[in-house]
């Protein structure tokens, strides 16, 4: 059982060290980069789209009321 558990973990330790190609300095800072304006435009549409439906919903409580 623990063979099978050491064989395992060797296979992965290989697999992470020496068959992925892992990215430059330079490609993960624009990845970050991207990622982070991504996030920004989409809060910003979230936000945008509840602050329509609560003035929405504010007036049809208010016709309602």
């Amino acid at each position: 059982m623990f063979k099978k558990i050491y064989n395992g973990l060797q296979l992965t330790a290989d697999e992470l060290i020496n068959k992925m190609t892992w990215p430059t300095w330079d490609e993960l800072q624009s990845s970050a980069i991207v990622t982070l304006v991504a996030s920004a435009l989409i809060a910003l549409l979230i936000f945008g789209i509840d602050s329509i439906l609560e003035q929405v919903f504010k007036f049809l409580y208010s016709v309602t009321a």
